[in-house]
């Protein structure tokens, strides 16, 4: 954890999921108004009575929006946690049985690793008789574990073949508690990526179904402030303030999980990871004076090494001053090699 933390990405992005659960905790007792209760001011700009305006009935956005975020993220959360549950079961289990339970389970995961997702979602929250949060969450988190199981899978058959693995295996461990001690840790950081990429999901699919209105719409959430702003035509009527709150709060989730992400992403592959801590002084000295006798490349022509003198031109070079003659073995060579 503590590596993780030491990302900046990481600290600014769980800064800012922080504070959108702050005020999913305690929206509901800050909220200056109903969110539902209509007024006399119609389409009023934001002032200081009303913080993001009011809408077209007189309701005030900023009560809509604080209310509306815990929806949104008690969906993305429950529904993640769900399908990362379900994708551990089946991926971990998969990837470490192997033969026909592989097979089988590897089967199943494809079937919904096929099917649309979000049409899906459509059709059976529509077909629901009632479609709270807490249905919305188990339906989007049972139609979105395939893909995680996936690669869990794939890092499950990696690990079964390391030696700590096969060593549990050969004093008699039984198979669930090398899965839970033994593999299970070593996929922590993939499973914490597979979680928040799903979050990011979830919250996307929650919107996209409270704004189309298949979910109920008395439920605020960020969907349902931009369901209400489009079907009046706030654009229209260039009431920004109805439609751009919710608009940057769905933006500024998505990319605070998508910094913690990157944070997750920076830690577990080598690749990504930068040197925080500074060199010291003596070595940054070493560095700089290797890079200062670095080798520079020259223009021109190649260094041709000449053949192995014969011993009569050596002995004459060592007796006195050359001449052409002790050159008349090598000349040859070194003319070839000039042309």
């Amino acid at each position: 954890m503590k590596a993780l933390l030491s990302s900046t990405k990481t600290r600014v992005g769980l800064t800012i999921i922080g504070l959108f659960v702050v005020v999913a905790v305690v929206g509901p007792w800050v909220a200056p108004y109903d969110p539902s209760a209509m007024s006399a001011d119609v389409l009023a700009p934001p002032s200081t009575d009303h913080l993001l305006g009011t809408t077209q009935s007189g309701q005030d956005v900023f009560s809509q929006l604080l209310i509306g975020t815990r929806g949104v993220l008690l969906v993305g959360f429950l529904s993640a946690l769900i399908a990362t549950v379900l994708s551990c079961l089946v991926g971990i289990t998969s990837g470490y049985l192997g033969g026909p339970a592989d097979e089988a389970l590897s089967a199943v995961g494809n079937v919904f690793l096929v099917l649309p997702g979000l049409p899906l979602i459509i059709i059976i929250a529509s077909l629901l008789p009632e479609s709270g949060d807490l249905v919305v969450a188990a339906v989007i988190g049972l139609t979105g574990w395939a893909w995680g199981a996936r690669v869990l899978r794939a890092q499950t058959l990696s690990l079964r073949r390391r030696d700590y693995v096969t060593a549990a295996r050969a004093v008699g461990e039984p198979t669930w508690r090398i899965i839970v001690f033994e593999v299970l840790p070593n996929l922590s950081a993939v499973i914490v990526s597979s979680f928040v990429g799903t979050v990011v999901n979830a919250v996307l699919s929650v919107v996209t179904l409270s704004f189309i209105g298949v979910v109920d719409l008395s439920r605020w959430n960020w969907g349902t402030i931009l369901f209400w702003a489009q079907s009046n035509q706030a654009l229209a009527q260039n009431a920004w303030w109805w439609f751009v709150p919710a608009g940057l709060c769905i933006a500024l989730l998505g990319t605070a999980l998508a910094l913690v992400n990157f944070g997750i992403d920076e830690l577990v592959n080598p690749r990504l990871r930068v040197r925080r801590t500074p060199l010291p002084r003596a070595e940054r000295r070493s560095l700089t004076s290797a890079a200062r006798r670095r080798a520079r490349m020259r223009v021109g022509f190649t260094a041709v090494l000449p053949a192995p003198v014969p011993a009569e031109a050596a002995s004459t070079a060592a007796g006195g001053p050359f001449t052409s003659e002790d050159f008349a073995p090598i000349a040859p060579i070194v003319a070839k090699d000039l042309t």
